[in-house]
């Protein structure tokens, strides 16, 4: 990576890391999304193939749903999924809440890295690590939240059973997300020894 961009990045963290931990406290790091923001920005420092891959399959899809619900909370007045609930509240800085539209940024930046190092198809297993052990850090975390949905899906806003069987049917969700991103990761970007010709 240039060092340009570890500056970046290292600036990013300095102003976005500390202001989350204030407003938002700790558990808020356990939210898939900001999760990867953190391991995104290590994996621009150490240049590492493996992070930046796992977290393109973290945030890709992710972060184009994210966008998606704040489109049409703003041309149609109401969320299509919801999860960005919290851009309309008033009681949170203006700036703080626009530090949100990383959401926006992250994507481009985890494909331009996957394409110039090359992605690293061990990032499915990785990720599917990664994103297992924040969900059921969530879920003990506690229901008021509802981290990572660890208490009610995305889509029907409902408990699917005891939490066992919850956190796998959301997890079973992920996963699928996950695996349609790697395919088109494997499909579309050069393997390592091509990347950048």
């Amino acid at each position: 990576m240039p060092r340009w961009v570890k500056l970046a990045a290292a600036a990013w963290m300095a102003v976005w890391f500390p202001t989350y931990v204030v407003l938002y406290g700790w558990a808020n790091f356990l939210h898939w999304s900001d999760l990867s923001v953190v391991l995104t920005a290590i994996g621009l420092w150490t240049s590492s193939r493996l992070l930046l891959s796992s977290q393109a399959l973290s945030s890709l899809l992710g972060d184009f749903v994210w966008c998606l619900d704040v489109f049409w909370q703003v041309v149609f007045g109401h969320h299509l999924i919801g999860g960005t609930e919290y851009l309309w509240q008033q009681q949170v800085p203006l700036w703080v809440r626009l530090l949100s539209f990383y959401h926006v940024l992250l994507p481009t930046v985890l494909c331009w890295s996957v394409i110039r190092l090359g992605y690293d198809r061990r990032g499915l297993a990785l990720q599917t690590g990664i994103g297992a052990a924040a969900l059921v850090a969530a879920r003990r975390w506690g229901e008021r939240d509802n981290i990572n949905f660890a208490f009610r899906d995305p889509i029907f806003h409902r408990v699917w059973g005891p939490a066992p069987l919850h956190l796998l049917t959301v997890y079973a969700g992920t996963f699928v997300v996950y695996l349609v991103t790697h395919w088109a990761l494997v499909k579309f970007v050069p393997r390592r020894e091509t990347a950048g010709q």
